[in-house]
């Protein structure tokens, strides 16, 4: 029998605020163990919770984000269960009222080829709900550690449907959503500091059918690549139980990345087994829907709504609006350089082309350049180098050169041509001379040339630009060499 994988996500995105989700107390990833606590946040008797406003402003923006309707009125509720992370035994969460309702995420799939762009499609989410991290549990060899720095901080959790067909899918999800929430600037999403994590529950069912098979639940996922290797397994797995005509049992399994298996946590609870009932102390959030309007208008463009309009609009290919679009950092670049010089294909090429091979080499040697907003170039510094090769003050091959010691000493483009004296030569007597000179040295060019080769008198060029270090007007330079040729 052919199966069918059918597949839900649940992410938890920790929101960008500088305090914790209930309680003043501060958060910052790396800070030393227990370090970040108070009362509320180790739940010591007499003490009440106290709502982060602006953790509900990022989720409501995140809502918006994904299209999401956001309530009217949202509640808190306890989710009672006993983990040493837990130092409460319950957790507060939105259970029976979430703050974003629905909701649907556009993912790309990969096309045939790297600079081919893939199918596009809508998966559509469930809710997204507001709640506090649990503390880290560190697992040594006899000891388990438990560090509450991370307890209280505001999550949001994003529950999709189960519209996932492949792990292909998961991934093409996961990097949509992640480069949304990044573009919006709610989370930074770094998966290695905990702040996107994501559980994946995965059911099989014969090809063909509507009803969803028994599902389990994969946890331990702090990957993109964890995730897909963990689905891939999952379902090779409840693929050999079924075919052996043995039952999946619902349970929640946690993966092993160093075995590259998964195993047994628990069996799966269901809502009853948490005994949810509200919480006592927190009163229902009503949103003001004129607050909700001006918090959708300070929203970005979604990130493939800013490749369409820049292949649109400016003609770019897909390749470079595929990198381009990615990084808010690096979208925001090209347009304020748009601003200075209206060149967005130059422009373009020099951020996703030698910006990024810069940042990349200073990355490599322990620089501290290692984002756009941190390196020394501005937009001003790209448009202006466009600029004056366009204007043929410079020749392209020697505009390369020109960015690279921009982004070493961060001195515009024109003091840098000066100094150097880098400025193209237009100087007719000089190169025509060379001209004659590599057509008499080169009778095999030339007559390709002559039979109708168009590319052949690149040879010919090749001497002259080595002779005049880069500097002969490339136009010019073509423009004699077949008017010689012809003439000859």
């Amino acid at each position: 029998m052919i199966y069918e994988a059918v597949i839900g996500l649940e992410i938890h995105v920790q929101l960008k605020t500088r305090t914790k989700m209930f309680t003043s107390a501060p958060y910052a990833y790396g800070a030393p163990p227990n370090t970040l606590t108070d009362a509320v946040v180790l739940g010591l008797p007499g003490t009440l919770p106290v709502l982060n406003h602006h953790a509900i402003e990022q989720c409501a923006k995140l809502g918006l984000m994904l299209g999401c309707e956001i309530a009217e009125v949202c509640k808190w509720d306890r989710k009672n269960y006993f983990y040493p992370d837990s130092p409460k035994n319950y957790q507060l969460t939105q259970n029976e009222q979430p703050l974003c309702l629905g909701g649907r995420v556009e993912i790309e799939l990969p096309g045939p080829s790297r600079n081919v762009e893939g199918e596009h499609r809508w998966v559509a989410l469930n809710r997204i709900h507001l709640e506090e991290d649990p503390g880290k549990l560190t697992h040594e060899a006899f000891d388990t550690l438990i560090d509450f720095n991370r307890a209280g901080v505001p999550l949001a959790e994003i529950v999709t449907e189960p519209d996932l067909y492949s792990p292909t899918e998961a991934v093409a999800f996961l990097n949509a959503l992640r480069n949304c929430i990044v573009h919006a600037g709610i989370s930074d999403c770094d998966m290695e500091k905990g702040q996107l994590r994501c559980d994946a529950n995965v059911s099989l069912r014969p090809a063909g059918s509507e009803a969803l098979g028994t599902r389990t639940e994969m946890k331990n996922l702090n990957s993109i690549s964890n995730v897909k290797a963990a689905i891939e397994y999952e379902i090779e797995r409840q693929t050999d139980l079924l075919e052996a005509g043995e039952s999946i049992s619902q349970e929640t399994r946690r993966w092993d990345v160093e075995s590259g298996t998964s195993f047994s946590l628990r069996s799966k609870e269901e809502a009853h087994d948490y005994r949810y009932f509200p919480d006592p102390d927190l009163m229902p959030v009503q949103m003001d829907r004129a607050r909700v309007a001006e918090l959708g208008a300070e929203l970005p463009e979604r990130p493939l709504e800013t490749q369409r309009r820049y292949q649109q609009d400016f003609g770019l290919p897909y390749t470079i609006t595929s990198v381009l679009c990615v990084n808010r950092e690096l979208s925001e670049f090209f347009e304020a350089a748009l601003e200075t010089y209206e060149a967005p294909k130059a422009i373009a090429n020099y951020i996703t082309n030698d910006l990024l091979r810069e940042l990349s080499a200073a990355s490599e040697h322990g620089d501290s350049a290692l984002s756009v907003s941190q390196c020394p170039l501005t937009p001003a510094h790209v448009a202006t180098l466009a600029k004056i090769i366009d204007a043929g003050v410079i020749s392209r091959q020697i505009g390369k050169e020109v960015f690279i010691d921009m982004f070493r000493t961060g001195e515009m483009p024109e003091a840098i041509v000066e100094k150097k004296g880098l400025k193209q030569s237009n100087d007719t007597g000089q190169i025509e001379a060379l001209c004659r000179e590599a057509i008499a040295n080169n009778e095999k060019a030339v007559n390709q040339y002559k039979d109708g080769n168009e590319k052949a008198i690149n040879a010919l060029k090749g001497p002259v630009m080595k002779a005049t270090k880069g500097k002969a007007n490339p136009a010019m330079l073509d423009q004699l060499l077949k008017q010689l040729i012809d003439e000859g």
